[in-house]
């Protein structure tokens, strides 16, 4: 990997969730392309043959939908979970539908999931 690609990564590294999606925003803008997963239709399944079973899905990811009534209590909660400043932490908050946690086991996103469930926030597991 060259030089350039190497420091690129790595200033990604350091940006925050708002400021990863703002840049995904604008690389979508800029270029016409789309980072939404394709769907990939599935061919014809041979005669006599079974479908393949779906792998089991081992990594989700947590979204706020509704902050609810008590913003700030939703606040502390994704300031606890994500360790954001107060600002991306509030900004978060302010513009749902926000992917708060990706890439966590089942167990944790429901963990997640019921902690905004108990300062009147609205998540989705996905």
């Amino acid at each position: 990997m060259s030089e350039k690609i190497t420091k690129f990564i790595e200033e990604i590294k350091s940006l925050t969730i708002l400021e990863l999606k703002d840049l995904v925003k604008a690389i979508e803008e800029e270029f016409g392309v789309s980072a939404a997963p394709m769907a990939v239709a599935a061919g014809p399944v041979a005669a006599g043959g079974a479908a393949p079973a779906a792998e089991e899905q081992t990594e989700f990811s947590v979204v706020l939908t509704n902050a609810g009534a008590e913003k700030i209590k939703v606040i502390k909660v994704v300031r606890e979970i994500t360790n954001l400043g107060l600002k991306e932490a509030k900004d978060a908050t302010e513009n749902v539908p926000t992917v708060i946690k990706e890439g966590v086991s089942k167990e944790e996103a429901n963990a997640i999931a019921e902690k905004f469930k108990e300062v009147g926030a609205t998540v989705e597991i996905k």
